[in-house]
C-alpha cells in the first residue's frame, strides 16, 4: 500500500498526505496542490518554474516564486508534523517527493490497470474484471479535486481521468463477456450522462440492452448520438459502432453472448427510480406469484396451482413496464433458475418481434447457444417447454403487440410465470388462458404529489402546494408526464412550478412536456399507439378529439364520423382495446385528457378544415336531436326550439320513455355544459339557446340546478346576440326558473321582471303567461301569497284563454298550492280538483303526480294524515316509475310528515332519510336541509334529543351557504322546543327570539305573531 517510510500520497479525489503520525493537515489549497503536483512524479525533481505554471498559468504574479517557497515551507512542516520529515527536498534542479510509485494511489491505478488488460488479453476475463474493480476502487472523486491547476497539471488530470474512462469501459466490457449485461445497463446509462459522446460506452450499452432484451432501447442510444455527433462535428459513428448498429437491426446471433454452462439469466432492467404507489395492482401481482417449491422448484402438486400468465394493461404513459420491473425486482429471488426480458416492441407493426424471435430469444437466454437451437418451430417450442419443466423461471414480456407474440412462451407449468405488458386488451389470451389481468391507469392524486415530492424533494413542493397540484391535473396523473415534468423542474432548480404551470396551461402542453434528447416524450408515445390504428378507428380518433365534454358514447361516435352505428362500435372498440379510450361505464368511454389533447393535434394536422366543420356540425346536431327527443318524452307540449339538423342523425339512443331518457341524460351531464359552450365558441347561438330550452325537463326531474343556471344564462347570452326579443325573454324566463330551483328567488323576479314586456312586446300569450306563472312561484316561495295568487290569476286567464290545456292545469295546481300555504284549504282542494280532472284528459304523468302531491299536501295541512299519505303514496309510485327525483323528494318528505302526525316515528325516520340521500344524489343542499329539519324533528318526536339537535345543526350548517330565511326560523323554532325540553330556558328564549326575528323578515307574520304570543 504505502511506501517505506510509511507513506501514502492520495490523488484520486481530495489531494491527502498520510504518514506514521496520521494525515498531514495542509492548511491551504496551495499546498495540497503543490503535494499534488510533485507526487504525479513521484521521487523525480520539478522545477520551480514547472511547478509556478502549474499554479498560476502563463501570467504568473511577480511574487510568485516567493509565495511558492513559503508554501513549501509550511508544506514540509506538515509533513514532518504527520512523521514524514524529508519527504519534501529541494536541490539545484527542483523540488521532490522522496516516495516510490507504490506509495502514490494514481500510479498503482495504472499499474492495475495494465495487468488487467493483460489478464484480458490471455482470456482471463474474471481476473481481468477483478482487478479493473480494485483499481477504480481507489478513486475518491475527481482527480486533485481541491486544486486549481493550468498547465501541464491540468492535462495530467484529463490524462488520469480518460485513463479512468477506459478502465470503465474496459470492466464494463469484461462484465457483458461474463453475462453481466443486467447489471452493465444502469451503470453505463450513469456514466453516459457525464459523457454522453463516449462512443465505446454507448456501443457496450447498446449491446447490453440488446441482450437484456430492450432492443428498441439499444437503437435509441444509436440513434441519439448520431445526432449529437452530426450537431457538434459534423460527423457519423465510427465504423466499428455501425457495424454494432447494423447487427443489432439484423438481431445477429453473433451478439448474444457465448454459452457459459450453469450460468443463470439475470436479464431484467434496473428497477426505476422513485418507483411511487400502485399498491393494488402490486397486490394483484403478488397473489400470481407460483406456490413455493424445493431448493426453488416447482412441487409435483404445482402443476394446476395457479395460471402462468399475467397481462398488465394499459394507456401508453402510464408507467406499465416500471410496475413490471419494481415487482420483478422484488420477487426476482422467488425464481432460482433466472428472469428472462424481451422488448417485443410491438407498438410498431415495422419493427415488432415475431413468435419466433421472441422464442429464440427465450432459449439463449436459458443457455441454449445459438448454434443449437432447432430450426423448426415446433422443434424450439418443445425444447423451450422441456427446459421450463422442472425450472422456476421468470418471464417479461414488455411492449406486446398482439398475443400470438407471446402464446408459445406460456410456461407449461405453474412453477414458472411470464408477465407482459401492453397498450392493448389481448382478449385472445384470455380464450387460451386462465389469464390474470392487471388494468393501469393513472395515478391517485395522492401518489401523483409524493411521486412530485420524491424526484424534486419536499421542500420544494410545500413551497409551491397549490401549483404542486395544478402540476398533477396538468400532468393528468399520467406517470410519464409527472416524471417529464418533474425532469424540466430538476434541470431547472430556479424554475417555479408555477411558471412550469403556467407554460402548460396557455402553450402546447404536448411540446411542454418533453425534455431535450429524450425520445419517449408524451407526443411520442401516444404517437406510436395511433399510428398502429386501422385508417376508420384513427379516423374516429382524431374527429372526436374535437368533442368538448369528458366523456361519450357510441352514438355519438356514428354521428360524428357519419358512420352507422354497428362501425361505430367496432372502431370504438379498437379504440379501447389500444387504451386510446377507457371505458368508465357500460357503453361509455373517455379520454385521458392528455391523450384528447394529442387526438385533437392530429385532428388540427391530418383533417382539413372543411372535415373538421362538417365533424363538429354533425356533434351539435346529434346533441340538439337528442335534446329534442328527450324534451318531446319528458314535457309533451315544449314545442318553442324546432330543431334543424344539417346533417343526418343516428336514431335517438333511448326509446320513448322517461326511465331510459332520464338514465342517457344523466350519464351525459357532465357533456351539457360544455357542449353549450362549445356551441358559442362556434358562433353557433341558435344552437345554444335551443339546448337551453329542450334541457329544461331533464332539470325539472335530476335536479343539479347550478350547471343548469349556467347552459341558461349561455343562452340567454346567445339570444341577446341574436337580437331575438321573443327568444330573449324566453332564456330570461329559463333563468329565471332555474334561480328559483336555487333559492334565488330575488334574482328569479329580477330575470323573470325583465323576461316579460319581452313577450309582451313579441306578441307570444304563452310566454308572457309562463312568465307570469314563474314569477308567482317566487312570490310564493317569498311567501308573497297575494302577490302570487294574482299572477297565477293572470296566468290562468291567459292559457284558458289560448286554449292551452297542460298549462291551464299547471296554473290550477300553482294556485291550490298557493291557498294550502296561506291555510285556504277548501278553496285550494278546488283548483287542485279541477286541476286532476284536466289533467287526466290530457295523458301527463309527471303532471298528474304533482296535483297528487298537491292535493296531498293540503289535507295534511288539515291533519287527514290517512288520505294524504294514499296521494303522496300515488304521486311518488308515478315519479319513481317515471324517474322524476326532484319531485320524489318534496313527496318523501311530505309523507313522513304525515306518518310524524300519527306518531310513526320510525317510518318517518326512514322516509326523510331517503329524502335526505336523494337531495344529495341530484345536488340539491336546499331540500338536503329540509329532510335534515325533518330528521331533527322526528328524533325529538321519538325523545331523542341528542340526535335531533345533531341534525339540527348539520341543517344549520347547511343553511350557512343555502340561505332560506323561512326554513331557518323554523329550524331556530325547533331548536327552541328542545331547549325547553332539557330546562335551558335562556337557551330556549335565544333560539325562539331569532326564530321570530326570521318569520317577520320571511312574510311569515303569523307563525312569527304566533310564537311570541307563547312566549
Amino acid at each position: 500500500m504505502g511506501g517505506a517510510m510509511g507513506v501514502e500520497l492520495r490523488l484520486l479525489g481530495p489531494i491527502e498526505a498520510v504518514g506514521p503520525a496520521g494525515p498531514a493537515v495542509l492548511s491551504s489549497a496551495r499546498q495540497r496542490a503543490l503535494v499534488g503536483l510533485l507526487a504525479l512524479r513521484p521521487g523525480l525533481p520539478v522545477t520551480a518554474s514547472r511547478l509556478v505554471q502549474a499554479l498560476w498559468g502563463m501570467d504568473p504574479p511577480r511574487t510568485a516564486v516567493r509565495t511558492l517557497q513559503s508554501h513549501l515551507t509550511r508544506a514540509k512542516q506538515a509533513l514532518a508534523a504527520a512523521g514524514l520529515p524529508g519527504l519534501l527536498t529541494g536541490g539545484r534542479i527542483g523540488y521532490t517527493l522522496a516516495a516510490g510509485p507504490e506509495a502514490v494511489d494514481a500510479c498503482r491505478f495504472e499499474a492495475l490497470v495494465a495487468a488487467a488488460r493483460a489478464e484480458s488479453a490471455a482470456g482471463h476475463v474474471a481476473e481481468a474484471v477483478s482487478g479493473l474493480r480494485t483499481g477504480l476502487g481507489l478513486w475518491r472523486g475527481e482527480a486533485l479535486a481541491d486544486a486549481e491547476l493550468h498547465g501541464w497539471a491540468a492535462a495530467e488530470v484529463a490524462r488520469l481521468h480518460q485513463v479512468r474512462l477506459a478502465a470503465l469501459a474496459d470492466l464494463w466490457d469484461g462484465e457483458l463477456r461474463l453475462g453481466g449485461h443486467a447489471d452493465a445497463v444502469p451503470e453505463l446509462e450513469r456514466l453516459l450522462v457525464a459523457d454522453p459522446g463516449e462512443e465505446r460506452l454507448v456501443g457496450l450499452l447498446m449491446l447490453a440492452r440488446y441482450r437484456c432484451g430492450r432492443h428498441s432501447e439499444a437503437l435509441t442510444g444509436y440513434q441519439r448520438l448520431r445526432e449529437r455527433l452530426a450537431e457538434t462535428l459534423g460527423v457519423d459513428p465510427s465504423p466499428e459502432l455501425q457495424r454494432l448498429h447494423t447487427a443489432i437491426l439484423r438481431r445477429d446471433p453473433a451478439l448474444d453472448l457465448a454459452d457459459a454452462p450453469g450460468q443463470v439469466p439475470a436479464q431484467l432492467p434496473s428497477r426505476p427510480g422513485h418507483f411511487t404507489g400502485r399498491p393494488a395492482e402490486l397486490a394483484l401481482l403478488d397473489a400470481a406469484l407460483p406456490p413455493g417449491g424445493d431448493a426453488g422448484h416447482a412441487l409435483p402438486g404445482d402443476t394446476d396451482a395457479g395460471t402462468p400468465l399475467v397481462l398488465v394493461s394499459g394507456p401508453a404513459g402510464m408507467g406499465k413496464t416500471a410496475l413490471v420491473v419494481e415487482w420483478t425486482q422484488r420477487v426476482a429471488d422467488r425464481f432460482a433458475d433466472g428472469q428472462i426480458f424481451c422488448d417485443l416492441l410491438g407498438h410498431d407493426e415495422a419493427t415488432a418481434l415475431t413468435p419466433d424471435d421472441v422464442l429464440g430469444h427465450a432459449l439463449r437466454g436459458l443457455g441454449v447457444p445459438a448454434g443449437r437451437i432447432p430450426t423448426g418451430p415446433a422443434d424450439q417450442l418443445g425444447l423451450y417447454r422441456s427446459l421450463l419443466r422442472d425450472r422456476r423461471v421468470l418471464l417479461v414480456c414488455d411492449n406486446v403487440g398482439s398475443a400470438e407474440q407471446i402464446l408459445p412462451l406460456v410456461p407449461p407449468t405453474a412453477g414458472s410465470l411470464l408477465v407482459a405488458t401492453s397498450r392493448h386488451q389481448l382478449p385472445t389470451l384470455d380464450v387460451h388462458y386462465a389469464l390474470r389481468r392487471v388494468e393501469l391507469d393513472a395515478l391517485s392524486l395522492g401518489e401523483s404529489l409524493t411521486l412530485l415530492d420524491r424526484v424534486l424533494g419536499t421542500a420544494r413542493t410545500a413551497a409551491e402546494p397549490g401549483p404542486a397540484r395544478q402540476l398533477v391535473d396538468a400532468c393528468d396523473r399520467m406517470p410519464l408526464a409527472l416524471r417529464i415534468a418533474a425532469a424540466k423542474l430538476t434541470s431547472r432548480p430556479r424554475l417555479a412550478i408555477a411558471d412550469l404551470v403556467a407554460e402548460l396551461a396557455t402553450g402546447n402542453r404536448l411540446d411542454a412536456l418533453s425534455v431535450p434528447g429524450d425520445s419517449r416524450s408524451i407526443r411520442a408515445v401516444f404517437a406510436s399507439a395511433y399510428r398502429a390504428l386501422t385508417p376508420a378507428a384513427a379516423a374516429a380518433f382524431r374527429l372526436l378529439g374535437l368533442h368538448p365534454g369528458p366523456t361519450f358514447a357510441v352514438p355519438l361516435v356514428a354521428a360524428v364520423t357519419g358512420t352507422p352505428v354497428t362501425d361505430a362500435r367496432r372502431v370504438t372498440e379498437e379504440l379501447a382495446a389500444a387504451h386510446l379510450v377507457s371505458e368508465v361505464a357500460s357503453g361509455r368511454f373517455r379520454f385521458h385528457d392528455l391523450i384528447r389533447w394529442y387526438a385533437r393535434e392530429c385532428a388540427g394536422a391530418e383533417e382539413p378544415a372543411d372535415a373538421r366543420t362538417r365533424a363538429e356540425e354533425r356533434l351539435l346536431d346529434w346533441y340538439l336531436a337528442v335534446a329534442d327527443a328527450a324534451n318531446r318524452t319528458l314535457t309533451p307540449g315544449r314545442d318553442r326550439a324546432p330543431v334543424h339538423a344539417r346533417h343526418p342523425v343516428p336514431d335517438p339512443p333511448f326509446p320513448a320513455r322517461h326511465a331510459e331518457v332520464l338514465a342517457f341524460l344523466d350519464a351525459e351531464r357532465a357533456n351539457l355544459s360544455a357542449v353549450s359552450r362549445h356551441a358559442v365558441d362556434r358562433g353557433e347561438d341558435t344552437a345554444a339557446w335551443q339546448l337551453a330550452y329542450l334541457l329544461m325537463g331533464f332539470y325539472y326531474s335530476r335536479g343539479h340546478w347550478a350547471p343548469m343556471l349556467e347552459i341558461c344564462r349561455t343562452g340567454l347570452d346567445a339570444a341577446r346576440r341574436l337580437a331575438d326579443g321573443g327568444t330573449e325573454g324566453l332564456m330570461r324566463g329559463q333563468v329565471g326558473v332555474a334561480c328559483i330551483q336555487l333559492q334565488r328567488f330575488d334574482e328569479a323576479l329580477d330575470a323573470l321582471r325583465r323576461a316579460l314586456p319581452l313577450m309582451v312586446a313579441a306578441g307570444d300569450a304563452w310566454g308572457e303567461g309562463s312568465v307570469r306563472n314563474n314569477t308567482a312561484v317566487a312570490l310564493a316561495a317569498l311567501r308573497r301569497f297575494d302577490e302570487a295568487v294574482a299572477e297565477y290569476e293572470a296566468a290562468l286567464a291567459m292559457h284558458t284563454a289560448n286554449g292551452l290545456s297542460r298549462d291551464v292545469a299547471y296554473a290550477l295546481n300553482n294556485l291550490g298550492d298557493a291557498h294550502t300555504r296561506m291555510g285556504q284549504t277548501d278553496v285550494a282542494l278546488d283548483y287542485l280538483d279541477r286541476a286532476l280532472a284536466l289533467v287526466r284528459t290530457l295523458g301527463d304523468d309527471r303532471l298528474e303526480a304533482v296535483i297528487l302531491h298537491g292535493t296531498g299536501a293540503a289535507h295534511l295541512g288539515e291533519g287527514r294524515y290517512r288520505q294524504a299519505m294514499e296521494l303522496f303514496d300515488r304521486a311518488r309510485s308515478t315519479q319513481r316509475l317515471i324517474g322524476d327525483r326532484r319531485a320524489e323528494v318534496d313527496t318523501l318528505n311530505d309523507t313522513g310528515l304525515a306518518h310524524l302526525g300519527l306518531a310513526e316515528h320510525a317510518e318517518a325516520r326512514d322516509l326523510f332519510d331517503q329524502a335526505r340521500l336523494l337531495s344529495r344524489a341530484i345536488a340539491d343542499p336546499h331540500l338536503e336541509a329540509v329532510a335534515m329539519t325533518n330528521l331533527g324533528l322526528a328524533e325529538f318526536r321519538a325523545g331523542a334529543t341528542d340526535a335531533a339537535e345533531d341534525w339540527y345543526q348539520r341543517a344549520l350548517a347547511v343553511r350557512a351557504r343555502v340561505p332560506a330565511v323561512f326554513e331557518e326560523a323554523e329550524l331556530h323554532r325547533h331548536l327552541g322546543d328542545l331547549a325547553e325540553s332539557r330546562s335551558d330556558a335562556a337557551t330556549a328564549r335565544s333560539h325562539r327570539d331569532t326564530a321570530i326575528r326570521l318569520y317577520e323578515k320571511a312574510n311569515a307574520t303569523a307563525e312569527a305573531a304566533a310564537l311570541a304570543s307563547a312566549l
